[in-house]
C-alpha cells in the first residue's frame, strides 16, 4: 500500500498540524463548557455529559447544539475559538515536508476556518491551497459524510487519488470507504472533542504515525 497515486493531500488541523501537548484545544474545551452552561443554563458536570452526548450522537458540540437547541453557530465558533495561541511555534520542517508533497493541499477541520488560519500562521504553515472550516462544508462535521463530499464537491477530484491525515479515527471511516489512503497522527485516543475517550480504530486506519513530519519524509511509494 503506497502513496504513489496521491495527488490530494487533506490534513486536520487541531492535534494533528501541532502536538496535543500544546493543549491549545484544552481552552477552546474550557470556552465549549462555559457556551454550554451558560447557553442552556446548566452545571459544569451536566454541560460534559451534554457535550458527550452531542459528540457520540452528533460528531461534534456544535452539530449537537445547533440539531437539539437550534443555535446560531458563527457566534459560538468566535467564541470558542477567541483563545491564546503563543504557545504555538513555527515548525519549517513540517512546513517543508508537506510542501514537497506533489499536488494540492487541503485543510480541513471541524473547526472554523478564521481560527484555521490563524493557527496555521503561528505554525508557519501557510502553505496550504484550501481551508474547509466547518461553515464552507455547510456546518457538517467530520464524521458525516456530507462534510467530505463537500469538499470533494468544491475542490473537484477524485477521493481514490487523495490521502486523510486525522487525530480522531472516527473520521477516517468515510475517507477509507471513499478509497482515500488513510492516516491516523498521534495515539488515537479520542472522545468528545478530547475527553479521553478511547475508540477501536478499525480496519479503516491504513497507517499510523506518531511523528508526521518523518512519516511525510519517508512516505511509501
Amino acid at each position: 500500500m503506497t502513496f504513489s497515486h496521491v495527488t490530494t493531500w487533506i490534513f486536520d488541523l487541531d492535534n494533528t498540524l501541532y502536538a496535543p501537548e500544546v493543549q491549545l484545544f484544552a481552552q477552546i474545551e474550557t470556552r465549549m463548557v462555559e457556551y454550554v452552561m451558560r447557553t442552556l443554563g446548566v452545571d459544569a458536570a451536566e454541560a460534559g455529559r451534554l457535550r458527550q452526548h452531542y459528540w457520540r450522537e452528533h460528531g461534534t458540540t456544535l452539530a449537537g447544539l445547533m440539531a437539539e437547541h437550534g443555535i446560531d453557530p458563527l457566534p459560538y465558533l468566535r467564541e470558542v475559538h477567541d483563545i491564546d495561541f503563543s504557545e504555538l511555534r513555527p515548525d519549517p520542517e513540517l512546513a517543508a515536508a508537506i510542501t514537497a508533497l506533489p499536488g494540492r493541499k487541503i485543510i480541513h477541520t471541524n473547526g472554523d476556518s478564521l481560527y484555521a488560519s490563524r493557527v496555521l500562521a503561528h505554525r508557519g504553515l501557510e502553505i496550504f491551497d484550501a481551508i474547509f472550516g466547518v461553515e464552507e462544508v455547510g456546518f457538517h462535521p467530520k464524521p458525516d459524510a456530507g462534510a467530505y463530499q463537500a469538499v470533494i464537491a468544491a475542490q473537484g477530484f477524485d477521493p481514490a487519488t487523495a490521502a486523510m491525515f486525522e487525530d480522531d479515527p472516527r473520521n477516517l471511516l468515510v475517507p477509507d470507504q471513499l478509497g482515500m489512503r488513510t492516516v491516523l497522527v498521534g495515539s488515537g485516543r479520542h472522545g468528545p472533542d478530547l475527553l479521553g475517550f478511547d475508540r477501536d480504530h478499525g480496519r479503516h486506519v491504513q497507517f499510523q504515525t506518531m511523528d508526521l513530519t518523518s512519516f511525510l519524509r519517508d512516505l511509501p511509494r
